[in-house]
C-alpha cells in the first residue's frame, strides 16, 4: 500500500504517470513528493511506487 494524501490506496508497482492517470489529474499542473522529495516531471515514468512509500501530489490553481 501507499499512502497518497493521508489516504492508503494500492498502488505499489505502479509509476507516477501511471497513478497521476488512475486519479484523473494527468495533464494538469501538479507537483508530486515521493518520501519527502520532489519528483522531476521528467522522471514520472520511471519512478515506480513501492510498498510503504507516501506520496503528496499538489495541484496548481490559477486565480487572483
Amino acid at each position: 500500500m501507499v499512502k497518497i494524501n493521508g489516504e492508503l490506496l494500492d498502488k505499489d508497482g505502479k509509476t507516477v504517470t501511471e497513478m497521476l492517470a488512475d486519479m484523473d489529474i494527468s495533464g494538469q499542473r501538479v507537483a508530486v513528493e515521493l518520501n519527502e522529495e520532489i519528483v522531476p516531471k521528467a522522471k514520472y515514468g520511471e519512478t515506480v511506487l513501492k510498498d510503504g512509500d507516501k506520496v503528496e501530489v499538489v495541484r496548481f490553481v490559477g486565480g487572483g
